[in-house]
């Protein structure tokens, strides 16, 4: 759909859903600018490389329109880079996955007349956000401009204090007369927060959550599914994939246990297993691990220590070729670092993560909130240099300092600094292999989001 179509049908909506006696219609907006300095974010830097600075804007605008047992919302966004259009006209074909598209649209439909037995059952269908827990699986990584959605279908049940979502996708490259074949477009781009370069032909879902007198536990059963395929046997060097019928499946299964006790201590608790198929169908055998406690030392200050364990791949056991977690679709610039060296597009090879690290909250007062973390960085296994020799596990220590200011309820500013120092490991070509490394990094950013909206138009 074309950007001038879809500002066409939310027009339309706007001018004539409200006359509907029973319908509501509410419009909400975001404009968030961000402007940031990298001098060895994602990755270490090459010595004397010139550090980057730009200024990166997210436009959206949300329509939600509600009648009598049904939702309908879409969301329209716009992600640019200052100048990097022509100041006179508008890109066709555009780089960085930037431009107008459409984040979300979906419908709501309840499968039940009234609350009174079933407080909550509704099919949700269409583009949409995957948004659950604490968005470490599935999120809608909203620090990325352009954020992540998924087209989906999804049965919602809530009632008594329990949650319980059945979501599935079915994806394909284009409407066809013969053949289900998927290629994974695009492949460009990591899908995944693992770098899969490739997206699920389909995928499968089961959440569950409970409310707790204390907090919620939840468990989510998650199957994606990746078509198959082999290579030419002439292709011994652009290892071209020629995709075929058939899928590997990969299945990750685990939960969430999150609670407060005695009131100060706030306490998070993770544990997931993955297993199935590789997309190059390999077979998987990963873990993750999280425990983390945050303790209040006041109203106003809060503290407190975790620790993060991921598998990663045994280099010296070729048995062992996919023990590497993949933390499927979700939002990793909230757990490992803001300066995203594991889990996001640059990749850190084929290795496991353990983080050891301190988180702290100051809320000054009610508008000023102020953060500051400390990440220790190590691999779970040892690794072999080029030498032949056993490497240091050690990665390196990052420091996160970041301020939000809500200048009114429309109106947030925040802001950030964070430093990371490297060890010869993390840059060694086991893990971001970056010869002649820079191994002292920095990134800050400054950033201004409003967020204006009407309801009963």
């Amino acid at each position: 759909m074309h950007g001038k179509s879809i500002i066409l049908l939310l027009l339309v909506f706007l001018i004539f859903g409200p006359a509907s006696v029973h319908a509501q219609v509410a419009v909400s907006a975001q404009l968030r600018t961000r402007g940031e300095y990298r001098d060895g974010q994602g990755t270490p830097s090459v010595r004397d490389t010139v550090p980057a600075a730009f200024v990166s804007q997210r436009t959206r605008v949300n329509l939600r329109y509600t009648g009598h047992r049904f939702t309908f919302y879409t969301t329209i966004q716009d992600v640019r880079v200052w100048g990097q259009d022509a100041s006179s006209i508008n890109r066709i074909n555009t780089d960085a996955y930037d431009g107008l598209m459409l984040h979300e649209a979906w419908g709501e439909i309840s499968l039940v007349d009234t609350g009174k037995v079933v407080k909550h059952f509704t099919l949700k269908i269409g583009r949409q956000e995957l948004v659950y827990d604490d968005v470490r699986l599935l999120g809608n990584l909203d620090w990325l401009q352009q954020g992540r959605r998924h087209d989906a279908a999804l049965v919602k049940f809530e009632h008594h204090g329990w949650t319980a979502h059945l979501g599935a996708g079915y994806n394909q490259n284009a409407e066809r007369k013969s053949n289900t074949i998927y290629n994974g477009t695009p492949s460009g781009y990591a899908a995944s927060t693992n770098g899969m370069a490739t997206l699920y032909k389909s995928m499968q879902f089961l959440y569950v959550g409970r409310k707790l007198p204390f907090g919620n536990a939840s468990f989510l059963f998650f199957k994606d599914d990746f078509s198959k395929f082999h290579f030419a046997p002439a292709d011994t060097l652009a290892k071209t994939p020629l995709y075929e019928r058939g899928t590997w499946s990969r299945y990750t299964v685990g939960g969430n246990l999150f609670g407060t006790v005695r009131k100060r201590v706030t306490l998070a608790a993770t544990a997931f297993f993955q297993g199935g198929k590789y997309r190059d169908g390999t077979s998987l055998q990963e873990y993750l691990f999280s425990l983390s406690a945050l303790y209040a030392v006041n109203k106003k200050f809060s503290v407190g220590p975790g620790v993060d364990l991921t598998s990663g791949n045994n280099g010296d056991d070729p048995s062992k070729k996919y023990q590497r977690f993949d933390p499927l679709y979700g939002t990793p610039h909230k757990f490992w670092g803001y300066m995203d060296y594991f889990y996001v597009a640059d990749g850190f090879g084929a290795n496991g993560l353990t983080d050891l690290y301190i988180k702290s909250k100051l809320v000054a007062n009610p508008r000023l909130t102020c953060m500051a973390d400390v990440h220790y960085f190590t691999l779970p296994d040892k690794v072999h240099g080029e030498d032949g020799r056993w490497m240091d596990r050690y990665l390196g220590t990052e420091i996160d300092f970041t301020a939000q200011y809500a200048l009114s309820n429309i109106i947030q500013l925040e802001g950030g600094y964070s430093a990371m120092l490297a060890s010869t490991t993390l840059t060694s070509p086991k893990v971001k292999n970056v010869k002649h490394a820079d191994r002292s990094a920095n990134w800050a950013y400054i950033m201004i989001a409003l967020r204006p909206a009407w309801t009963n138009l």
